[in-house]
């Protein structure tokens, strides 16, 4: 009895200096840390008319989006500085970072009355997030619905009059993020790629079957035993001469004093090639034949990426459209829906407007219609 009592006392002591040593894992534990640049890095100058500041928020995921946060000096849309201001989140191209083109669409927005968020997507620029050179479509989407949830908790934005912009693409998971979230009032698909469909069809839907998916598939579950790091993607440097002229488009803009940036992938070394593998089995576009609230799909005459965004646009108001294999009913509010064809602009001119002023190359030109976007809000975010 004695050594029966001995024992269970020795272990219960055990148990207590086990249970003393163990230290409970909390939320901060598991927080990545990371620095934000703070001098000014973008590849456009800092407008005049716009107050700017670093900002941070969390996603449901438990990452920490990085974001610059762009707010109106004043406006003529918006004269009574006490009210509450209307907001957009930004994001895009798929790969770059808030300093190149996103962080361009939000300053300029601000600067016509907005509280605007550029933000770093998960895994990418000075976002959390390992490994890096990642993507997720649900992790991509709750990016812009966390976004949504900061500028809601902002005290001089109007948590009911909030929108987004998605560039390349981010317009495909704009819209996603559209379906999903009824807080998002408007959303803009800029130049956009459906990146769930390209990443499972093909471009212009030219391996859309079953054998070229099975074949895809295959060689990427080979890739996750070989090298699960191994990178893929990102802008040809240098440019070869017989290169098409999309190429030569996103080389002009990642790889040129007009674009690059060294924390961009798309300006880089691209991808990790299973890091995308989750877009080729999902599908962004099957419900936007349901989204009540306005979207304006805006790209240029000349992009190869226009087949994408006048899909997006045929299905949403009509139910159907070439490239999907779903067919709806026709969306319940089709009135408020809008696409923008841009002439003469190609995919990336609507990633800065053709900014070529900025470089000295060439004659200024700006395809982006700011006032035409800015107008899209004003009146869809009442």
């Amino acid at each position: 009895m004695k050594r029966a009592l001995f024992a269970f006392l020795i272990g219960g002591m055990l148990i207590a200096c086990t249970q003393k040593e163990v230290k409970q894992t909390t939320d901060n534990d598991m927080k990545q840390e990371f620095k934000l640049t703070q001098e000014w890095d973008k590849v456009f100058p800092l407008s005049e008319k716009v107050n700017h500041k670093k900002v941070t928020f969390e996603t449901q995921y438990g990452l920490t989006l990085a974001a610059d946060l762009y707010e109106p000096l004043g406006s003529e849309k918006f004269k009574v500085k006490s009210e509450k201001l209307p907001a957009i989140a930004v994001s895009g191209p798929f790969g770059a970072t808030k300093e190149q083109s996103s962080g361009l669409y939000a300053m300029r927005l601000a600067e016509r009355g907005f509280v605007t968020l550029a933000f770093d997507p998960s895994y990418t620029g000075e976002s959390s997030g390992e490994p890096r050179r990642t993507a997720s479509p649900d992790i991509n989407t709750e990016d812009f619905m966390a976004a949504v949830d900061y500028l809601s908790q902002l005290e001089n934005v109007d948590a009911e009059k909030i929108g987004i912009i998605g560039i390349c693409g981010w317009g495909g998971i704009a819209l996603n993020a559209a379906t999903a979230d009824t807080r998002i009032k408007a959303t803009v698909a800029s130049t956009m790629y459906d990146m769930t469909r390209v990443s499972g069809n093909g471009y212009y839907d030219s391996e859309d079957k079953e054998e070229s998916r099975h074949a895809a598939r295959e060689a990427l579950s080979k890739q996750r035993l070989t090298d699960a790091k191994a990178m893929a993607g990102g802008v040809i440097d240098p440019l070869p001469d017989d290169a098409p002229q999309f190429v030569k488009d996103y080389h002009d803009y990642y790889k040129t004093e007009r674009g690059y940036h060294a924390r961009s992938g798309n300006s880089n070394d691209g991808w990790r090639v299973i890091g995308t593998q989750a877009y080729a089995n999902s599908r962004f576009l099957y419900y936007i034949n349901e989204i009540r609230s306005a979207v304006m799909v805006m790209h240029g005459e000349k992009a190869h990426s226009r087949y994408f965004g006048e899909a997006a646009y045929k299905y949403m108001v009509e139910g159907k459209a070439e490239g999907y294999n779903v067919v709806g009913k026709h969306n319940p509010v089709p009135e408020n829906k809008q696409l923008l064809i841009i002439p003469g602009a190609s995919h990336c001119d609507l990633y800065d407007g053709g900014y070529t002023e900025l470089v000295g190359k060439g004659e200024p030109k700006n395809m982006i219609p700011w006032e035409t976007l800015a107008d899209f809000f004003v009146k869809n975010l009442k």
